[in-house]
């Protein structure tokens, strides 16, 4: 709902008319009939284009800040106290009439441009340490990382927010500027002025959120940004024109939407290529290509270490590293073996996440019947199945030898929606599994937390087998403790016999994962009792001694195990232990106590 405050009205608007506005025009009830049928229609087309702007910043700062805090949640905060502040300050502009027009022409230029600015902040702010490495012939080895940068970090990431204020401001002086342009009008107060407009608004916002929902969503971020701005200029043009008689001075304002006009065009014609340019400019790799999908922004990248040497192929989602081809078969063999050794069978298996295949690859390997595969991002599994047709076809090739075509293997079923929505789906069905596999992002925002709770764990739990065992992968267990512990917490409270493990992956430093079985003896313990593994190459590197090493931790560092809550549905637990290990803890690991106490 775009939410505003409400105008100050202790007096009629039209009772004390401005010496500088033009003198009230008697107009036919006919006439006002056509200016409030015009005015509540243009305050509904502007509800919808606020909270369209609130989803849309909100979007992509979450984009292009990680989604590392609720950023969603404060852009959307930030835009309505704004809203509430302009309508506040509305009424110290004079000539409504004026106001509005140029009111119109502000909101659409900044929306226009405020994605554009914000990528140029962040691109710069990001880049500045390796120009001052150029600059000074530094060694790579030695980071530009002193206060100055930091600070200029830290600006570029209050750059949306700030955006977002200033939109938010003028948009929550439209309904107060409305309200006084239609008591001019009529040359009197309307008692139920208010009403009327706040009626339009709301209902406006919410064919505005439908909107986002069903077509903005399925567009580029620019392309949305830059209809919406293009709406706002044609409601100032139209209004330029429906009451330029109370605009006796209107070139500059003609003239100005003409200029909105050229650069909507312009940033129409050349903006996505600026915007990518600057995109790429945040990877030291080189880019080799970019999809903006409904949920995320993937970025695939290449790094060529010299000659000879295989060349790196890295995926970022939304900035944030997923995986690197030098080192993700480590991420993937820890993640899907010890719970394929664990469960009696290999013959169903389910995974959760896992758009990029690579778990997938690893699985086919143990023969499995069937495999079911669940992921929100249909447009990421169509990229690395193959079937986008907008990538070229060397990323199409590089992407399928990584994981092996694994996608087109006729054993597998790819079911595409919210794993919370089709983990019910699938229990209502009555299926079964041997081993499930979890491969899901960080507990990093609040939408994720449900999929680390006990009661997504309830559920998986009536999936599997009970001599099938399940694998999550569970961040890092040094860098983000309290979130590892708890997500084996949580598996437990669920009922599941859990341990946990780790190895070092050395791009991403430690990792862990929890492993969890229902009946007989605990997974580590199946595992020893597993025959030889029989896993074709290049997995054939990871022994049985090497998976039961990765169960043995430092002697005290489950002491604190029972201070640590486990993650219930809604509670954002986990979520909060994530957060404070990466925003107050930097990420830094400190013993419990001192070994030699």
């Amino acid at each position: 709902m775009d939410a505003r405050a409400k105008p100050h009205t202790s007096k009629p608007l039209a009772s004390k008319p401005d010496s500088t506005q033009a003198p009230p025009i008697k107009n036919s009830r006919r006439e006002l009939l056509v200016h409030d049928i015009f005015l509540i229609t243009l305050m509904a087309t502007l509800a919808g284009c606020g909270i369209i702007y609130e989803y849309l910043m909100a979007h992509y700062a979450g984009r292009v800040l990680g989604a590392l805090e609720s950023t969603i949640y404060a852009m959307i905060g930030i835009m309505i106290v704004a809203m509430g502040l302009g309508a506040l300050l509305a009424k110290w502009l004079r000539c409504p009439f004026k106001s509005f027009a140029w009111l119109e022409w502000t909101i659409a230029f900044v929306g226009a441009t405020a994605l554009i600015v914000i990528s140029l902040c962040i691109s710069l702010a990001f880049t500045f340490p390796t120009y001052l490495q150029e600059i000074y012939g530094l060694h790579p080895s030695i980071t530009t990382n002193g206060d100055v940068v930091k600070a200029l970090a830290t600006t570029a990431k209050a750059t949306p927010f700030v955006v977002g204020a200033l939109l938010g401001l003028m948009i929550g002086m439209e309904i107060p500027l409305i309200a006084r342009i239609r008591e001019q009008i009529h040359g009197q107060h309307l008692e139920h002025n208010l009403g009327t407009i706040y009626g339009a608004d709301y209902i406006g916002a919410g064919i505005g959120a439908a909107i986002w929902v069903l077509f903005c969503l399925q567009l580029p971020i620019l392309v949305a940004a830059l209809s919406t701005a293009l709406v706002n200029a044609i409601i100032g043009i139209a209004f330029l024109i429906k009451y330029q008689r109370y605009l006796p001075r209107r070139r500059a304002l003609w003239l100005a939407h003409g200029g909105l006009l050229v650069l909507l065009a312009v940033l129409a014609g050349g903006g996505a290529t600026w915007m990518e340019n600057m995109h790429r400019a945040l990877f030291k790799d080189h880019v080799l290509y970019t999809k903006v999908t409904p949920f995320q922004h993937l970025t695939i990248t290449e790094r060529v270490l010299g000659a000879g040497l295989p060349k790196i192929t890295s995926l970022y989602i939304n900035g944030r590293l997923q995986f690197s081809s030098n080192d993700e078969l480590i991420y993937h063999s820890y993640l899907t073996h010890p719970p394929l050794l664990a469960s009696a069978r290999q013959e169903q298996i389910l995974v959760i996440g896992g758009g990029d295949g690579l778990a997938l690859r690893d699985i086919l390997r143990w023969q499995p019947v069937a495999v079911t595969l669940i992921d929100l991002d249909g447009a990421m599994v169509s990229l690395f199945s193959g079937s986008d047709s907008e990538a070229p076809t060397a990323i199409t090739e590089r992407l399928l030898a990584l994981n092996a075509s694994a996608f087109q293997d006729p054993r597998v079923d790819v079911i595409i929606g919210d794993a919370f929505v089709e983990v019910e789906s699938l229990v209502s069905a009555g299926r079964h599994f041997d081993t499930i596999i979890v491969d899901l992002p960080d507990p990093s925002h609040p939408d994720i937390n449900k999929v680390y709770s006990t009661f997504f764990y309830l559920r998986l739990k009536q999936l599997l087998s009970g001599d099938g065992a399940i694998g999550i992968q569970s961040t890092s267990p040094f860098h983000t403790k309290q979130a590892f512990l708890s997500i084996g917490k949580t598996l437990h409270a669920a009922g599941f016999t859990t341990e946990q493990y780790h190895a070092n992956v050395p791009t991403f430093g430690e990792w862990g994962w929890t492993i969890g079985t229902l009946r007989g003896e605990g997974p580590s313990a199946r595992i020893a009792d597993a025959p030889t593994m029989a896993i074709t190459p290049p997995a054939s590197w990871l022994s049985t001694p090497q998976i039961l090493a990765a169960f043995v931790f430092s002697s005290r560092y489950f002491d604190e195990l029972e201070k640590i809550n486990i993650n219930t549905l809604g509670s954002h637990q986990l979520y909060q232990y994530h957060q404070r290990a990466w925003k107050q803890h930097d990420g830094a690991f400190f013993p419990d106590k001192n070994p030699f106490d």
